[in-house]
């Protein structure tokens, strides 16, 4: 008898990936490409793929969790942990948000803390190859425990920032953290009334 493999609360396991693109799909040339780190950091940069691909790499296989409730099951990710990154760039102490920022103009925030936990990467590769271009390529961050609304594709610019400010899907009413085990999917409306 086969074991029922347990995934996260109000998630179920999908064949393969649904492909979403809020704005539109990008075309990046890799050779182009820049990554921006600027903000509330002492050393602001700006990276090439190649040099991104030069700092340390690392590989994790980690399940994949939409907000619309499918999963995929053990996507192999590739790419430098965040925290790394943030060490080059030496967030200042009131440094709370990271804004990230793409090619097609879509924005969202995740917090801090969320970004530096210790499997949160800027990946570059997917399943043994480079990231697709319908899943981001060249770059997205990929954080396992939020919504892949997080990890948002064709990544260009990190922005760390003090203070919370809404991205694409945030001013539509999904959660401003989006932690998968908490299933924070949408914004509490009565705390954001103010009652």
């Amino acid at each position: 008898m086969t074991a029922q493999i347990p995934t996260a609360p109000g998630q179920s396991y999908a064949k393969q990936f649904a492909i979403y693109s809020a704005l539109g799909e990008p075309r990046i040339k890799r050779e182009t490409w820049r990554l921006l780190i600027v903000g509330d950091v002492e050393n602001e940069l700006g990276l090439s793929f190649e040099e991104l691909e030069r700092l340390p790499q690392v590989k994790l296989t980690r399940d994949f969790h939409c907000v619309t409730q499918w999963s995929i099951k053990d996507v192999v990710w590739e790419g430098v942990r965040f925290r790394d990154l943030a060490s080059l760039a030496r967030p200042k102490p009131e440094a709370k948000w990271v804004m990230f920022h793409c090619a097609d103009g879509y924005l969202t925030p995740v917090p801090l803390a969320d970004a530096m936990v210790e499997d949160s990467l800027i990946a570059i590769g997917m399943n043994g190859e480079p990231i697709a271009v319908e899943q981001g390529f060249p770059a997205r961050p990929f954080i396992p425990h939020l919504y892949a609304w997080k990890s948002a594709k064709w990544l260009t610019k990190i922005e760390l920032m003090e203070d919370y400010a809404d991205g694409y899907w945030e001013a539509r009413g999904y959660n401003e953290r989006g932690n998968v085990s908490d299933e924070e999917r949408f914004k509490d409306r009565e705390r954001i009334k103010g009652k």
